[in-house]
């Protein structure tokens, strides 16, 4: 008799784990390389032909006040993945590698371990110790480094380079033969794709060079130099401030930004080619889908080219969630609370059905569905320790107000930067200076020595020099001897 009754236990558990991997949604997690708000035309850009990513916008949830914690490439997308902040992960260029034990905690690998499929694609972007993490998906396309826009160039995506020779549109393939593959399982899936695109050098495909041929684009209205007189000397010290004139904003916009588009056009048709594929294999109402980039794009605003900076177009960025099963589904609600790339970990577990890890500093993203009036955020801090340590720097963002805090003073004073965010989305007006914005200050430093009081808390070895660099009570000639190590980039 115990025999039969451990036989219907293990039957029971077997129907309700079959059961919970039907309920679990699918996620599509797609990251777009350098995109600014301004390539979309969910985020009132007339000039942006993006069809596939206003559909997404239009059918989910788009939210507004979007931030990269980190505006540069490996430390946003080791924050995407574990939700810490980087003074806690430890990992950008030239600073460390991701631990081997904050990976194992990261979403992908978490999702494995709780049955779901997983694959990636395209840029992975973050060091690892162990190396590139092959075996950590159930299929891999992914490549080390920028990978190529030349598809036959990056080995894990060979056998799409004959009928995709660029890179963008062998993602979409990508993501569209595992979905086939996928949904013959009986296993929820995980597919992230990280596109290069639109990142540097701008070689976009030529199968849509008819998209943008002869187009002049509106310039923001923060555009040009004549805008950035008000900013930060230490701002001024990177390669940002060059590339207004090495990359072309100064004087052949048009030209730039065609190709910036049509790059994202790309990335547009790739999605096209992913929402087929859900559709055709019966998996679109039950899977979620996420959009974002790792960070944004200067193009020109205040005088600056890339990113790196802490000002709008380069630390916020584009997000849309589109969960079918949701009552948002269909109703295209704008979202205009504070959120970072800290809680998009939070968030894929959440919809997996799984706890975030204790040590993740980000939320799930998924009660702003349910109420998209809430905050989940007080505030949120925008660090830079990458390139040369005069534009390094620490700040703060909250729906109010912005504060950033230049600590470099060689040559130079350190610099506080106020922006009213409700008024000054532009940063045209630094405010720090205003006696009438002096309970603001007060409130916004707070917030800021909070941050730095983080650090000291939290902050991994290879970022602990930066509790007493971005510490604004340390006078610099206390903290010069402290950068000697440092090499500029």
């Amino acid at each position: 008799m115990p025999h039969y009754i451990l036989i219907l236990r293990c039957l029971i558990l077997a129907f309700l784990a079959g059961k919970h991997a039907i309920a679990r949604p699918n996620i599509v997690f797609l990251l777009a390389d350098d995109q600014a708000t301004i390539s979309m035309g969910c985020y009132g850009n007339s000039d942006a032909r993006t069809p596939n990513l206003n559909s997404l916008s239009e059918r989910g949830v788009t939210f507004d006040n979007h931030y990269d914690t980190t505006a540069i490439c490996m430390a946003s997308r080791a924050t995407i993945l574990t939700g810490k902040y980087e003074y806690e992960h430890g990992c950008n260029f030239t600073k460390g590698k991701l631990k081997a034990s904050d990976f194992a905690q990261s979403y992908p690998l978490l999702l494995r371990r709780a049955g779901y499929l997983t694959a990636f694609a395209g840029k992975f972007g973050v060091d690892l110790a162990e190396g590139l993490p092959v075996n950590s998906f159930d299929k891999w396309g992914g490549g080390g480094g920028q990978t190529s826009y030349v598809t036959l160039r990056n080995k894990s995506m060979k056998e799409y380079a004959k009928k995709y020779p660029h890179s963008t549109l062998s993602y979409g393939a990508f993501g569209r033969d595992f979905i086939k593959e996928a949904t013959k399982t009986d296993k929820p899936f995980c597919l992230s794709i990280s596109f290069k695109a639109p990142h540097m050098p701008d070689t976009p495909d030529s199968k849509f060079n008819s998209i943008y041929k002869g187009k002049t684009f509106k310039r923001p209205s923060n555009f040009g130099r004549e805008y950035a007189k008000h900013l930060s000397p230490q701002s001024k010290r990177g390669r940002q401030w060059e590339r207004w004139d090495s990359w072309g904003y100064s004087s052949r916009y048009d030209e730039v930004m065609r190709k910036y588009h049509q790059l994202v056009h790309g990335i547009d048709h790739a999605t096209g080619m992913i929402i087929d594929a859900l559709q055709e294999n019966g998996a679109l109402d039950n899977t979620v889908i996420i959009y974002t980039s790792d960070n944004g794009f200067l193009c020109g605003s205040h005088g600056y080219g890339s990113k790196v900076l802490p000002y709008e177009e380069s630390v916020r960025v584009p997000m849309i969630i589109v969960d079918p099963r949701h009552k948002s589904s269909g109703q295209g609600i704008r979202v205009s609370a504070l959120t970072g790339n800290i809680d998009i970990a939070p968030t894929i577990l959440e919809l997996a059905g799984l706890k975030a890890e204790s040590g993740m500093e980000g939320k799930s993203l998924m009660s702003l569905l349910d109420a998209p009036g809430k905050e989940i955020h007080k505030q949120l801090y925008l660090m830079n320790c990458w390139g040369p340590v005069a534009t390094q720097s620490l700040g703060v963002v909250t729906r109010d107000w912005k504060y950033i805090y230049w600590y470099y003073g060689q040559e130079m004073n350190p610099t506080e930067e106020l922006f009213d965010m409700r008024k000054d989305k532009l940063e045209l007006f630094n405010v720090v200076n205003d006696p009438q914005q002096k309970k603001a200050l007060q409130l916004m430093r707070g917030h800021y020595d909070n941050g730095v009081a983080s650090i000291k808390k939290k902050g991994a070895p290879t970022h602990k020099v930066y509790e007493k660099l971005f510490d604004r009570k340390i006078p610099w000639n206390q903290k010069a001897p402290l950068i000697n190590s440092f090499k500029d980039k």
